[in-house]
């Protein structure tokens, strides 16, 4: 089966017929990113798969428009074994191309620039990236030993020789570089970054525990300007070892167990509000660290919101009538949610998409649209 036509579909999907990373797409074999990969099982978990042993599905998975989880809880699918069955967090990925291309695009970058990307993942950008502008001028980095082990292989096996390190990107980052673009998201910017900029360099990245997109230019005192784009992605937050410290789940225990301190009812459905990517990078924002959680059975649906500071919400409802909420602890998270909807149905919108945004030297986040302001740092 030959990997090309695949390569060529994928970028006539992915990239505009006159866009400069079709050609780009088209040479990059995905699938030698890809060996072994991981998908949900039924019980919850993760089921390994291999590509040798079904190739027909290693082309369409490698190839198709979705995002292919490559660690979980640190174990590699190149290092487990069939009867492996990892539970927890995905800790890796191979981005999906359209993403890929997004995030590139969004850069604006032009021959001759030097690119960092943050995040190496399964090689996809750099790969796609160094086809483009030459692997002499992108440098990769991701935290992972392995990763970056595993991808400078694979691309020196489609003759390309970016410069791979290995390294936690929140602390130095050596070099100087007219774009960075980052596939791990991050709140507020990492210093680094930022010092890894040339001055009126570019930064593309995506504000963790968000779908935001920010952008930036820049500036003379080490900080940038931009704005949070009308675009949305998703990206794995930064992490400094193999996988992700515990969530709040002894607090969602308590979440769908518990009497709350208040019990009343609200106005809108209950709903996975991870969905509405507007209305979950509202409440993020606003109400910074708190977790989200969503079951539904026949008939019934439960949302559940916990934060650090003990606060928890539980809310419940048959299909789509209004919900009788719990509430807990020094928030009550579900009003904050209730308002976050309000204002979107009584406004049209929320501020979010398209505002200012301004990078303060340390990193801090300003956002502002009229006469709304966030912080986030």
């Amino acid at each position: 089966m030959k990997w090309q036509q695949h390569a060529a579909d994928l970028a006539e999907r992915t990239t505009d017929p006159d866009s400069r990373w079709r050609n780009p797409v088209a040479g990059v074999p995905r699938h030698e990113l890809v060996p072994k990969w991981w998908e949900p099982a039924e019980d919850g978990g993760w089921r390994l798969r291999s590509g040798k042993e079904d190739q027909e599905l290693w082309f369409r998975r490698a190839y198709g428009g979705k995002s292919l989880v490559t660690s979980v809880g640190g174990l590699h699918a190149d290092h487990a074994k069939p009867d492996d069955h990892p539970t927890g967090r995905a800790t890796s990925s191979a981005t999906l191309t359209a993403l890929v291309v997004k995030m590139l695009r969004h850069g604006r970058i032009n021959a001759g620039h030097d690119v960092l990307d943050i995040g190496t993942g399964a090689g996809g950008l750099t790969a796609i990236a160094a086809r483009r502008l030459g692997d002499r001028h992108i440098t990769t980095v991701d935290v992972d030993e392995y990763l970056t082990e595993a991808g400078r292989a694979r691309l020196a096996g489609m003759g390309l020789h970016p410069e791979f390190m290995t390294l936690d990107a929140t602390g130095p980052v050596p070099g100087s570089y007219d774009r960075v673009i980052a596939t791990v998201s991050a709140r507020p910017v990492p210093v680094s970054w930022l010092r890894a900029l040339k001055r009126g360099g570019r930064l593309v990245m995506t504000i963790a525990d968000t779908a935001l997109i920010l952008t930036a230019w820049k500036t003379a005192d080490g900080g940038a300007e931009g704005m949070v784009e009308r675009d949305w992605a998703g990206f794995m937050t930064t992490r400094s070892g193999p996988t992700y410290p515990p969530g709040l789940e002894h607090l969602f225990k308590t979440a769908r167990e518990g009497e709350g301190e208040e019990v009343k009812g609200f106005r809108y459905p209950v709903a996975d509000i991870r969905n509405d990517w507007e209305v979950w990078s509202m409440l993020t924002v606003t109400v910074p660290g708190v977790e989200i959680d969503f079951e539904e059975k026949p008939g019934r649906r439960t949302a559940y919101l916990a934060h650090p500071d003990g606060s928890w919400a539980r809310a419940e409802a048959e299909r789509f009538e209004p919900p009788t909420v719990h509430q807990s602890g020094p928030r009550r998270l579900w009003s904050d949610l209730e308002g976050i909807r309000n204002w979107r149905e009584v406004e049209g919108g929320l501020p979010l998409y398209g505002c200012n945004a301004r990078i303060s030297p340390d990193g801090v986040i300003h956002l502002s649209r009229g006469r709304w302001s966030a912080v986030i740092g």
